[in-house]
């Protein structure tokens, strides 16, 4: 090699250096003006809390809008509360032939029907007249009677439900079938309203509802969103954890529970029974998604403390599960 040849490399490495260095200048320099803004709005019969980074308000105000728009769109499709939503409309119509429904119902039953394959059932998005039945248990405070159970039986089961991928159609297989998304449905949505803002070119985010987030890029200058998760014992204090492009939720028979001819149940329904759990735990999972986090967190509040990380272990190696009997949850960015 010449030297010129090596000259001109030199030169090439310079340049390309400098201009590395310039374009590491200017994204700092754009990171440093970014403003953290934080709306709140109901959804999901819920505070949605939305904290955004942003160059301005007109941004960040548009960018806020379109995710809560993108709840409201999703909330009309999944709500087993509104008689006109999409879900119920299929239960209605989905017995006597196929329905062809909308990608996000499809996909959200997809991600249902994959748990309850998966679960042996421990997640079941067919078991709505089990929720019903339990409701009302918890209200008058009197177990469903077994013939009350076994009518109930009939309607439910993930395997009486068919999804034809490649037309995109649900066919119910039992009379009077209907469906609910609750365990499920809110972490796909939260996944969506982030999606939002990052096709608005804002990344740096995060979604909270009901104690399940979402998570985008950090804040500037932050290696991470800071969320506390309970602690390990019953007094331990909060663990605080930095994450970044992940999901975080928590189920379990902590927050709501009834007490029954002495026995104490969750308000959390094992659908392979109908009766609530008796076994009383927090579960709080971190995934890459929204709908992965939330579904699994209810599949593994009915499996069980063993049981549950065993099907982590097999199925979802890659999350993050805590497990604990009488915690206090709270979380925060």
């Amino acid at each position: 090699m010449s030297t010129s040849d090596v000259s001109a490399l030199a030169i090439r490495a310079w340049a390309t250096a400098l201009l590395l260095s310039v374009l590491g200048l200017s994204v700092r320099a754009q990171e440093s003006s970014l403003q953290r803004f934080e709306y709140r709005q109901t959804r999901m019969g819920m505070a949605v809390r939305i904290v955004l980074y942003a160059p301005n308000d007109s941004v960040a105000r548009h960018a806020g809008k379109a995710a809560y728009r993108r709840m409201t769109t999703l909330e009309k499709i999944f709500s087993s509360y509104r008689a006109t939503s999409e879900l119920n409309r299929l239960c209605e119509r989905a017995v006597e032939d196929p329905v062809r429904v909308s990608t996000p119902l499809f996909t959200a039953l997809q991600h249902a029907q994959q748990l309850a394959r998966r679960s042996n059932g421990a997640f079941d998005a067919t078991a709505r007249p089990y929720f019903d039945l339990w409701a009302n248990a918890r209200t008058t405070g009197t177990l469903p009677d077994s013939s009350t159970l076994q009518r109930a039986e009939r309607r439910v089961g993930w395997s009486k439900m068919d999804l034809n991928e490649q037309r995109q159609t649900v066919q119910l297989r039992a009379d009077s079938m209907q469906l609910s998304l609750g365990g499920i449905a809110k972490g796909y949505i939260l996944d969506q309203a982030l999606d939002t803002l990052r096709a608005l070119n804002v990344s740096r985010a995060l979604i909270e509802a009901g104690g399940d987030l979402v998570v985008g890029r950090p804040p500037p200058s932050q290696t991470g969103w800071t969320v506390h998760l309970p602690g390990t014992g019953p007094n331990a204090p909060p663990q605080p954890l930095r994450l970044t492009d992940a999901a975080v939720s928590t189920s379990g028979s902590t927050y709501q529970s009834v007490v029954i001819d002495g026995t104490r149940y969750s308000h959390v329904v094992d659908p392979r029974t109908g009766i609530g759990l008796t076994h009383h735990l927090l579960v709080t999972i971190i995934a890459e998604k929204g709908v992965t986090a939330d579904g699994l967190a209810t599949t593994v509040s009915v499996l069980g403390s063993s049981p549950g990380r065993a099907f982590l272990d097999k199925y979802y190696p890659r999350v993050t599960a805590y497990i604990r009997s009488h915690p206090e949850a709270t979380s925060s960015p």
